[in-house]
């Protein structure tokens, strides 16, 4: 049950940013471009979740639990940028990054994989430490995940004014679980707890 929480909390926190870029897509697309921007959804996170699971699998071999919780930093930097810097979506960028010649799939699939570049400073760290049940667990929450952003985002493009109120409560998500994140990743490798007793010995 934990793994499901907190894949949930990790791929609700980084995609929530692909909702409004998603619903924009949908929006100007149409139907003949639902079957692209699908694949290019799952090709782009799969190949992010693909190197999120390389460089984990090499800091396992990192001896010291504490030091693989300085990890927590990069989440909890995140959380702390996204309450002060404002970043809006272009709209028309987005638009022009998919219009050009050569294959949509790709063009889709490169959008996703740019957006969520910060995405790995939150996969890797939490992939670190996790067996092949709970990765493999945490691959099909992403995998429904994906769908069902998707499916919500292709509704989404009805409504005129959606936009807006995504990304006001995209303001208040992500920092919120970004930190906590971090904090929990700190916490759960001991790290505060080895500075506080350095500090007090």
């Amino acid at each position: 049950m934990e793994t499901i929480v907190s894949a949930l909390l990790v791929f609700v926190s980084t995609s929530i940013d692909y909702l409004v870029v998603l619903t924009i897509l949908f929006a100007s697309q149409g139907k003949e471009g639902l079957k692209s921007i699908y694949a290019g959804q799952y090709l782009g996170t799969g190949l992010l979740v693909l190197i999120s699971l390389i460089a984990a699998y090499f800091l396992n071999f990192i001896p010291q639990d504490w030091i693989i919780g300085l990890l927590g930093l990069i989440p909890l930097g995140l959380g702390i940028r996204a309450i002060f810097v404002d970043e809006d979506i272009d709209e028309e960028d987005i638009e022009g990054k998919i219009t050009g010649k050569g294959s949509k799939i790709l063009a889709f699939t490169s959008l996703t994989v740019a957006m969520g570049g910060d995405n790995l400073g939150i996969y890797i760290p939490y992939f670190i430490g996790k067996n092949l049940i709970e990765i493999s667990l945490s691959l099909v929450i992403f995998a429904l995940g994906i769908f069902i952003l998707c499916k919500l985002s292709k509704s989404l493009a009805s409504i005129p004014t959606i936009e807006d109120v995504v990304e006001k409560y995209e303001k208040i998500v992500v920092p919120v679980v970004f930190i906590g994140l971090g904090f929990y990743i700190l916490i759960e490798n001991g790290t505060i707890n080895y500075f506080i007793s350095l500090i007090t010995s």
